[in-house]
């Protein structure tokens, strides 16, 4: 594989006649750069007006490598060949460099280049990029290609040393201006021109020299740095340092050389760079693999209008109000501080009032503006803040937050978040996390990256209280009110979202803006006298679990289930009254020629469900086949021939034919080994948040039993 390099633009703000003076100062010999051990010139020729000047130079190096590959090898030292190309008209300076000795197993091939800075003349801009090519080597080919790439990387920013070590040092000799190159006389007068390339440094004109002005003469030869606009096609080293942080020659590298991919062939938007360098880093700047999911995410950006999300969402009143999170201040590195009381949080009643599509374009947002609040830190600060720090807090956790359809949602959530919002966290404060915590972080921990598992912090009860916790990550200043701090925090506290608020999947669906999600978690249907609703599972494995959750938003209803050998065929069903509308979005499966005991069988007794309830249960299936949930509406009993039927029950079936009976539903299906997943949602249905019926609570404790007996 060829392996290849970019640098960034490095600058030197001194004048282009300069630092060619301070260059060749490197030849024949350079003790800063100990690989180098001389160098001779082969050839060299100049132009008949001198603007022109050619050397070709055969340059020794001592590879630093183990003294048994040198010996199979059969060579001490390496040769490689260069030319410098020097245009004084046009103030630059190409430097080609290749190979010879081992030429036909190994090709290096360099590029490097010496020009005007395009926004200040007198300052002096670099570029290198290089390839390597191992072809064969004796078999020791991975041995090479690591040995070379570590010796090339690790003399490259010794260049950038070299040219400044000789700069002051021309400098102290008082040369500090250089003329520029003119062209020879017309009348044949010989003009003074700039030293010549070919030739060492020293023997600048006497002339030169002696019009040297010193610094104080001129004033500061290095003007205030400006680092080049992240959107210019190359990136400037000190900009690199500045914006985006410390980074190797390699990683340098690789982010030049993603970004000019981009810019050569994408036809969108091209991000910003501490964006392309997030997605390096979440792939070990492995540029192929960060190539391919930057794409996708810029693709999934582009699809779903991510770029406009802060000036197009506006949080729906009820997230301002339950949703318990905010950002607050900054950590003590400069990072934004996102505070998220997850334990105080109704996580199911958000799901269910919303709907996932609205939890996630809210977290969304809160990335994106989690990435303009880093860019405002950075200019801040001074120093770059490409990342954020979380503190949750846990307090108030318990089983309810394990109820399963809400893990499922927050796990697809945190996909979207980890596949385009890469090395966003720098930091995760969990605190007064309790007992049930861990049951939560092993259903959620395997879903997310290693690299951001690492940057978790957790404290149970206190301990994030005094030296090691908190205040060792965020000013005491700052610490919340609630975490024993001073500082007053106005994230919401959240608290119970009524049930009245739930809605149906149509009534949240949006059609102002385009939709993330096609499909959620929570499907609503309509029941209506004589058009139950029902769906259908197969079972394949004796043994498995099927999982419900529904709530009912409107009417009474009752649940059952049933078992048949037989494929039910679907068929939507209107109402048997007349005065009616359709079902619309019923299901009816259960044929009315089947007969029950026949073609199918009661699994569950029949469970009425009232108005305003949420049920959670499950099912451990005996055997393989057709498993039919089913929710019809509920009416009187039917009463015997000589009873006369009760006012109450006459007054209910006047009600409830007035009016079809709303819900909404999840279920699931859980092999028999992950059985203890669907247990977090029979417990949760005992929390605070469901306020189940007697008939509910025996029927959850008689399918824990048929668990325990299995």
């Amino acid at each position: 594989m060829v392996q290849k390099y970019q640098s960034p633009v490095r600058v030197y703000k001194y004048p282009f006649e300069l630092v060619m003076a301070a260059y060749e100062k490197r030849f024949p010999t350079c003790p800063e750069i100990p690989v180098f051990l001389g160098s001779e010139i082969l050839h060299e020729s100049k132009s008949d007006d001198g603007a022109i000047h050619i050397i070709e130079r055969s340059c020794k190096l001592n590879v630093d490598a183990p003294r048994l590959l040198k010996k199979i090898a059969g060579v001490e030292y390496v040769f490689f060949i260069q030319k410098n190309t020097v245009n004084w008209k046009e103030r630059t300076l190409r430097i080609e460099a290749h190979n010879e000795t081992f030429a036909n197993r190994v090709v290096v091939l360099e590029t490097c280049s010496y020009s005007v800075h395009p926004e200040n003349e007198e300052w002096t801009c670099f570029e290198q990029s290089a390839s390597l090519d191992i072809k064969s080597f004796f078999g020791f080919e991975s041995t090479v290609e690591k040995i070379a790439m570590k010796q090339y990387t690790s003399n490259i920013k010794r260049g950038k040393e070299v040219i400044e070590h000789y700069l002051k040092e021309l400098i102290s000799q008082g040369i500090t201006f250089i003329p520029r190159w003119t062209p020879p006389a017309v009348c044949g007068q010989a003009a003074e021109q700039a030293p010549a390339v070919g030739h060492n440094a020293d023997a600048v004109p006497v002339e030169a020299g002696a019009r040297g002005t010193t610094k104080e003469q001129t004033g500061s030869s290095c003007p205030p740095a400006e680092a080049v606009s992240p959107d210019a096609d190359k990136l400037d080293a000190d900009y690199i340092e500045r914006y985006l942080g410390q980074l190797t020659p390699m990683q340098e590298s690789c982010l030049i050389r993603l970004r000019q991919w981009l810019q050569e062939t994408h036809k969108g938007k091209i991000p910003k760079d501490e964006h392309i360098l997030r997605f390096l880093r979440a792939r070990d700047f492995n540029i192929d693999k960060a190539r391919e999911m930057l794409c996708q995410s810029l693709s999934w950006r582009k699809q779903y209008q991510v770029d406009y999300i802060l000036q197009s969402w506006r949080p729906p009143a009820l997230l301002d109000e339950y949703y318990t999170g905010g950002w607050h201040y900054q950590d003590r590195d400069g990072r934004p501080l996102y505070i998220l009381r997850l334990g105080q949080m109704d996580t199911k009643g958000l799901v269910k009032a919303l709907g996932e599509e609205s939890l996630l374009r809210h977290v969304l947002s809160i990335n994106e503006e989690g990435q303009k609040r880093c860019e405002e830190n950075t200019n801040l600060f001074g120093r770059p803040i490409t990342s954020w720090t979380c503190l949750v807090d846990l307090e108030g956790l318990n089983m309810r937050h394990l109820w399963r359809p809400g893990v499922k949602a927050l796990l697809r959530i945190i996909e979207v978040v980890e596949d385009n919002y890469p090395e966003t966290l720098g930091r995760l404060l969990i605190v007064r996390a309790p007992r049930v915590f861990p049951v939560l972080w092993t259903l959620v921990s395997p879903f997310i990256n290693e690299n951001t598992r690492q940057k978790f912090l957790i404290y149970s009860g206190n301990n994030y209280q005094g030296p090691g916790g908190l205040v060792d990550y965020v000013d005491k200043e700052v610490i919340p009110d609630f975490l024993g701090g001073d500082c007053m925090c106005t994230v919401p506290e959240g608290g119970l979202v009524p049930k009245s608020l739930y809605q149906t999947d149509e009534e949240t669906e949006n059609a102002d803006h385009i939709r993330l999600w096609t499909e959620t978690i929570y499907h609503s249907a309509s029941v209506l006298r004589g058009a139950p609703h029902e769906i259908v599972v197969e079972i394949l494995e004796g043994e498995s679990v099927i999982t419900w959750d529904f709530d009912i938003l409107k009417g009474d209803v009752v649940f059952s289930l049933f078992h048949s050998k037989r494929a039910p065929e679907t068929s939507h069903k209107e109402a048997t009254l007349p005065s009616t509308s359709t079902a619309g979005d019923n299901v009816q499966l259960i044929d009315k020629t089947w007969v029950l005991g026949v073609d199918y069988s009661r699994m569950e007794s029949p469970l009425v469900c009232r108005e305003g309830e949420s049920i959670q249960g499950s099912h451990v299936t005996r055997w393989p086949g057709f498993y039919i949930l089913q929710w019809k509406m509920h009416g009187p009993l039917p009463c015997s021939g000589t009873s006369l039927p009760r006012v109450d029950d006459v007054l209910a079936s006047l009600q409830v034919s007035s009016h079809k009976c709303k819900l909404i539903y999840y279920y699931e299906v859980l092999a028999s080994k992950d059985f203890r997943g669907s247990m977090s949602s029979l417990e949760s249905c005992n929390s605070g948040f469901s306020q189940l019926s007697g008939a509910t609570t025996s029927s959850n404790q008689s399918q824990s039993s048929s668990h325990l007996s299995r």
